[in-house]
């Protein structure tokens, strides 16, 4: 139990105090309950008492009198006892010691300073928190300020580069209105200078035309006197030479005749002919068939049927061959069974055959011999088979090979005339020499080399192939002397590109068996050829031109020369 008196207010002006209720010198409940330190709750909780309980004033005019002191009453005997006893239990009370009230006190305070833990540790976190979301809401804005001033940044480039490329267009637009300005004022400047120029010209050749004119005429009067003069002299110097010319042809031409007649007959023996005879008749084989057999062929539409049926039977046998003896046999079997069927060919059909034979087998020489020189071996064993067995297919082969060569398989140099003395235009003379012409344009001077080569290699290798039987003249070993012969006789051949790579193959193929064959004479001839390899013909023409074609050929006829003779006898 407590008890308080009230307390007189002091009449001092100068206190200012925090009026505190009296526990009679006990301390009291609430005292224990808020030690400890100092805080802001405990000075706001002063600052609300001093503004409460305590009293004061500004100055001392303010300060009332005291007030009279109340007189005391005298207390009775029970008042007295009563007094005393409550004295008496207020010392006793201060003097008792409780332990729940101890416990419950140091319960309050424990309880204190853990709330105000947790209320420190709540207020630290907040603030960390507030902290943290402060910066990620700084660094948010920022970015949000990036992306703007780059987007800013971007359409500050892009008004920029619109304004250059406007000032560039605008640029070009006035230099364009100046530059044809200025070509105009030119133009105009030009224009009268060119009148100008032009009437100055014209005055000046027309004068000098006057007096060209003038010495033209005394020159064509000299000219003339001494023209006649110069005509004169030369009739008759021409006509002496002709006449010396004639004597002398006369001379040549009955030389010729006397010799030819010596040596008709050994001719005629031994088969020679002349290679612009072998090219007529070549040609003229070539023009029968074509206005011959194939044409009946084509104009009969039954006889056309049969042909291209058996002509799809040859082509592709001929690509199928290999150098293979088995297959070799094989092959040139049935391409012999093909054009003797049961019941045999009607002429046309089998000469169109031979035809389509010819052309199948000079085209495999073309493509594969080109590319690899021993698929020739057994494309000319066939066909020398062939033309031991098939009759009239010598002279039709050999009419196509000079068709798809020109004049090399003879050799010979095309005359200015057709076989029947018509003369010839560009394109059937350039077809003659066996030039490809594909949209108005021959082929290249390297693709017909390696092209005529080619079949030249095939042919070749006919004149030395082994037979059972003699084949025509012009498939015989002996062709092949007459074929170096006439090369060399005629410069015209010998110069081009075209006869040093056909010689190498020649010699390639049947040097060494021309040598075991003729000997010393065949020697003699390789001499020759190499003297015009080496140091020319006629001491200024070297063998295959100076082309980069005939120069390769050239070393090629060379290192094979000196081949044939390093080997052995």
């Amino acid at each position: 139990m407590r008890y308080g008196l009230p307390r007189s207010p002091s009449p001092s002006p100068e206190r200012r105090y925090i009026r505190r209720s009296s526990t009679f010198g006990v301390q009291s409940d609430s005292e224990s309950d808020f030690e400890g330190p100092y805080t802001d709750s405990d000075s706001v909780s002063s600052i609300s008492s001093l503004s409460s309980d305590s009293f004061c004033y500004d100055s001392e005019s303010e300060v009332p009198p005291p007030p009279p002191r109340p007189k005391r009453d005298f207390r009775t005997q029970a008042e007295e006892r009563h007094v005393q006893d409550t004295v008496a239990a207020i010392r006793l009370r201060t003097r008792h010691h409780d332990p729940y009230e101890e416990w419950e006190k140091q319960t309050r305070k424990d309880a204190f300073h853990t709330a105000r833990k947790e209320q420190t540790q709540t207020r630290i976190e907040t603030q960390e928190q507030r902290t943290l979301r402060h910066a990620q809401e700084l660094k948010a804005l920022s970015t949000v300020h990036a992306q703007q001033l780059a987007e800013v940044q971007k359409q500050m480039a892009t008004l920029q580069l619109q304004q250059q490329e406007g000032i560039r267009r605008l640029t070009e637009v006035w230099k364009e209105q100046d530059r044809k300005q200025r070509d105009r004022i030119e133009n105009t400047i030009k224009l009268e200078e060119d009148k100008l120029r032009a009437r100055l010209e014209a005055e000046r050749k027309a004068r000098e035309e006057e007096e060209a004119k003038r010495r033209a005429e005394e020159e064509r009067r000299r000219i003339e006197e001494e023209a006649k003069r110069a005509e004169e002299e030369a009739k008759k110097r021409q006509k002496e030479a002709d006449e010396a010319q004639k004597r002398q042809e006369e001379e040549r031409e009955r030389q010729r005749q006397e010799r030819l007649k010596a040596e008709e007959q050994g001719r005629n023996q031994v088969g020679m002919t002349f290679a612009e005879e072998d090219w007529i008749q070549a040609r003229e084989t070539l023009k029968n068939l074509k206005a011959g057999p194939m044409k009946t062929v084509k104009s009969n539409p039954p006889l056309k049927r049969n042909w291209n049926e058996l002509r799809r039977k040859i082509t592709p046998k001929v690509g199928q061959l290999t150098n293979d003896p088995q297959s070799i046999r094989e092959i040139s079997g049935f391409l012999f069974q093909v054009l003797h069927p049961s019941p045999p060919l009607s002429s046309d059909v089998y000469f169109a055959l031979l035809s389509s034979l010819s052309k199948a087998i000079l085209l495999q020489a073309e493509t594969e011999v080109t590319a690899e020189k021993r698929s020739a071996i057994p494309l000319a064993q066939v066909t020398a088979l062939l033309l031991g067995k098939l009759e009239g297919f010598a002279d039709i082969f050999f009419a196509k090979l000079v068709q798809r060569c020109g004049g090399w398989p003879i050799p010979s140099v095309i005359p200015s005339t057709d076989s029947d003395g018509t003369a010839w235009n560009d394109i059937e003379r350039t077809k003659a020499m066996g030039y490809r012409i594909s949209d108005g344009k021959k082929e290249s001077l390297s693709e017909y080399v390696m092209r005529v080569s080619g079949i030249m290699r095939v042919y070749f290798l006919i004149l030395v192939a082994p037979v059972q039987q003699p084949l025509d003249k012009m498939f015989q070993l002996p062709r092949l002397w007459s074929y170096f012969a006439r090369m060399l006789g005629d410069v015209r051949l010998l110069e081009t590109a075209v006869a040093a790579e056909v010689l190498h193959a020649a010699l390639d193929v049947g040097g060494l068996e021309a040598r075991s064959v003729w000997g010393q004479q065949w020697v003699k001839l390789l001499e020759l050829l190499y003297e015009g390899a080496t140091n020319g013909i006629g001491g200024d023409k070297v063998l295959g031109g100076q082309n980069p074609e005939g120069k390769a050929a050239r070393v090629r006829v060379q290192l094979e020369i000196e081949r044939i003779m390093q080997a052995p006898a």
